[in-house]
């Protein structure tokens, strides 16, 4: 199951990129992108008022278009696949896949992976993010395998407990939505840098961007979704562990100091949201900071720091 699981992980990669490649065909070609709407706009100009038949032609399926189907498809294969490498993972284990680094990166990309379909199938008109969403899952699947990859195995001792499932599933959900969370608002700021007159890269992505407030109104929902589960996850199950295994609530932890530093993060950007005065741009800014430190606290801590919560390499 260990070796069925590795080589699902191997597919999966490969779907997504699939996936990403599609997304990007309907992302520069596919009628509904501004490069699409560009050219049906030259074509009405140069020959007048369509006929009915011209119009039916150009309400036709592009080759564009279809290329963002078939990405939708190869999109919930890649998640299928994805759920089948996380449970072989778990089947072999013989217990939850969340007891290391690379199973924590594997369970929170398929929250996040599962969450973008959900957003896709709810909000069809935000299928343009997907070339993003799956860039993200590629680098961030690619880096598990990379770097973070370990064999399987038992957990290690601090870990078997009745809060593991409590602790580490509410975090890997939040996580995992706060990766999606991050697409909608990068875009956000590039299509609102865009229509402010900015040309330089990155913002002549936003040309091909759809409306700059749906953007952030999803930013919004799915952080104001995620935060409640991060603050039980970090600062109430994860404290009770502590003091269960270790006799404190708080030890001044690497991986403690930087979760409240992230939760400290979220916790000012959902301010700095419901606060009129404050700019949508710069609340935004302060979202994408608080992913910054979420995967400080993902890699950097478990690969360069040593403390209680250093499982990067346990199994």
């Amino acid at each position: 199951m260990a070796e069925l699981s590795n080589q699902l992980m191997a597919l999966t990669v490969l779907a997504y990129l699939a996936a990403m490649v599609c997304y990007a065909g309907e992302y520069a070609f596919g009628k509904r992108s501004h490069i699409g709407r560009a050219a049906t706009r030259e074509l009405v100009g140069a020959g007048g008022p369509a006929t009915y038949e011209e119009a039916a032609e150009r309400l036709k399926p592009s080759r564009g278009d279809w290329s963002g189907r078939v990405a939708v498809v190869l999109n919930l294969l890649g998640l299928a696949l994805h759920l089948g490498t996380t449970v072989t993972r778990g089947v072999a284990a013989e217990r939850m896949p969340w007891g290391n680094m690379y199973e924590y990166i594997l369970s929170t990309a398929l929250i996040g992976a599962a969450v973008w379909a959900g957003v896709l199938l709810r909000k069809p008109a935000v299928r343009h993010l997907g070339l993003f969403a799956t860039l993200t899952l590629v680098v961030l699947l690619g880096a598990a395998a990379l770097v973070a990859y370990t064999p399987v195995g038992p957990l290690v001792p601090a870990l078997n407990s009745y809060w593991y499932v409590f602790h580490v599933s509410t975090i890997i959900v939040s996580s995992g939505i706060f990766l999606v969370g991050v697409v909608p608002a990068a875009m956000f700021l590039i299509k609102n840098g865009w229509d402010s007159g900015k040309r330089g890269f990155p913002y002549t992505l936003g040309r091909r961007v759809g409306d700059a407030g749906t953007l952030e109104r999803l930013t919004f929902r799915l952080h104001a979704f995620a935060f409640p589960l991060f603050t039980f996850g970090a600062l109430i199950a994860g404290p009770l562990w502590a003091e269960a295994s270790w006799g404190r609530y708080w030890g001044w932890d690497p991986k403690e100091v930087w979760a409240f530093i992230s939760w400290i993060v979220y916790a000012a950007y959902l301010h700095a949201r419901a606060t009129p005065s404050v700019r949508r741009t710069t609340a935004t800014w302060i979202a994408i900071l608080g992913f910054v430190t979420m995967l400080m606290n993902l890699f950097g801590v478990n690969l360069f720091f040593e403390g209680l919560h250093s499982y990067a390499d346990a199994g």
